[in-house]
């Protein structure tokens, strides 16, 4: 990577020691300028990384210098060096966020260690910056996978909810993607600058899930050497994400309950009152409402968790998803592993659609990417697909047949399916077989001209 230096100084001496500096610093492109003006022109056409600037300019002042730079580039390091200073001047530029100050005469081995110092964190910032960017594009409302009715109606309540502040409750099958939905949730919110914070209360033991929650102060159990914040305090700005939350116990749901009700909480051993400045999302593949009843969880929690509910189909629910689904990542893991691209069969694709698939997009996901690993050449073949769903099938069809009336043998899986999906399938592979003649079409299907133009338009398929 190529580090590219802006130094600013009106004294030309000055600018020619410090680029000599620089000569001997390898990946370190050095432009100079004598004028602020100059500076920020600089500025707005090119990318840099770190900027050195004496304290004296002649057009602005140099507090006035430093915020016109912060307001082109908010997260530049900017290294001021000067002869010529007061306590008081040092204080106040470094007050507008400047990273470093030297004192010159200084030693060129000071000046280095301040560059490298600053440059890896001018790195580290733009590493940031990309990765929340991806992660906002990766979790676009336009890039989750479905376009079954539930689906649709999940992320249109999705994208309602992401607007707001509100407490939101997911429900679901395991692997139905409750993480995906809370992550698009909250980079799609005006929180998506803050951190999302995960935690799964099943996969933490009952005795530190409170602490894990709440924090501790130091000394306030055996093994607590030193103060800890929770995970409320590390979501601050931002969004908790409480995975399996049925899964708490009875006092751990009433401490919880206080925190989204007062917005206020206390580290274990503590007495100082800390504000919760969080969004919630709760999960859970268990339904809330039946524990309720039983006693096993608090009501007055479920109702303040439960204000907008989400719940998300199973992959039997959504069999026309199965395939774009598959295709999505088929194309994923291919270019992860650095293969060619690769298509299902359509014995796979007729595998894929019968399998009862109790784990959901989740055990999807799965036997995709075994498959592309097995895979050598350029098609998925049911060579590469567990035999537990190759021999699952076979036990469909054996137990499961009907006779249609006109002799066409026929079985419904054991997971019902989606009439509408099978239809618009009929449909396009009538179009296929008459090669796009329409009337041949509903021909093959036992339709009229005018009952099949209806599908066709339904479906979206007139085109």
């Amino acid at each position: 990577m190529t580090y590219r230096v802006l130094i600013t100084d009106d004294e030309e001496r000055m600018r020619r020691v410090l680029a000599m500096v620089f000569d001997e610093m390898k990946d370190i492109k050095v432009v100079t300028s004598s004028d602020c003006i100059t500076t920020l022109d600089y500025l707005d056409k090119e990318r840099f990384h770190l900027i050195i600037t004496d304290l004296k300019v002649q057009e602005m002042g140099m507090l006035e210098f430093l915020r016109a730079i912060k307001s082109k580039v908010l997260d530049l390091p900017i290294i001021v060096i000067s002869a010529y200073s007061s306590v008081g001047s040092v204080i106040d530029i470094m007050k507008e966020g400047v990273f470093d100050y030297l004192t010159a005469p200084f030693e060129k081995e000071m000046l280095k260690l301040a560059v490298k110092r600053a440059l890896k964190v001018s790195r580290l910032a733009i590493e940031n910056k990309h990765l929340r960017q991806e992660l906002e594009s990766q979790y676009n409302f336009s890039n989750i996978i479905g376009n079954s009715p539930r689906v649709v109606d999940a992320l249109r309540l999705v994208g309602e909810v992401s607007r707001t502040d509100s407490t939101v409750l997911i429900t679901g099958e395991s692997g139905t993607g409750k993480e995906l939905i809370t992550r698009a949730i909250h980079y799609n919110s005006n929180r998506a600058g803050g951190p999302l914070i995960a935690l799964n209360c099943a996969a933490i033991p009952e005795n530190l899930l409170e602490s894990e929650l709440f924090g501790y102060e130091k000394g306030a159990f055996t093994s607590a050497e030193k103060t800890k914040k929770g995970r409320f305090e590390l979501a601050a700005g931002g969004t908790f994400f409480l995975d399996e939350i049925s899964e708490m116990s009875a006092a751990i749901q009433a401490k919880v309950l206080r925190v989204i009700e007062s917005k206020e909480l206390e580290r274990l051993g503590g007495t100082e009152t800390i504000k919760s400045d969080v969004r919630i999302i709760c999960a859970t593949n268990k339904n809330l409402e039946d524990l309720v009843k039983q006693g096993k969880f608090r009501e007055d929690l479920y109702y303040r968790i439960s204000v907008f509910p989400i719940n998300l189909p199973s992959l039997r629910e959504r069999v026309e998803d199965i395939i774009p689904l598959s295709k999505y990542f088929l194309k994923r893991f291919s270019v992860k592993m650095g293969k060619a691209p690769i298509t299902l069969s359509k014995e796979v694709e007729r595998l894929l659609l019968h399998h009862k698939w109790e784990g959901n997009i989740r055990e999807l996901q799965n036997v995709i990417e075994r498959a592309v690993i097995l895979c050598k050449g350029n098609i998925i073949t049911p060579d590469h697909i567990p035999t537990s769903i190759v021999k699952g099938l076979s036990s469909n069809i054996k137990d499961k047949t009907q006779t249609l009336d006109n002799g066409v043998q026929f079985d419904i899986p054991p997971h019902g399916l989606s009439l509408d999906a099978l239809e618009k399938q009929l449909v396009t592979q009538a179009l296929e077989k008459s090669k796009n003649n329409k009337t041949k079409a509903a021909k093959l299907l036992g339709l009229t001209r005018g009952t099949f133009r209806y599908r066709l338009q339904k479906y979206g398929l007139s085109n």
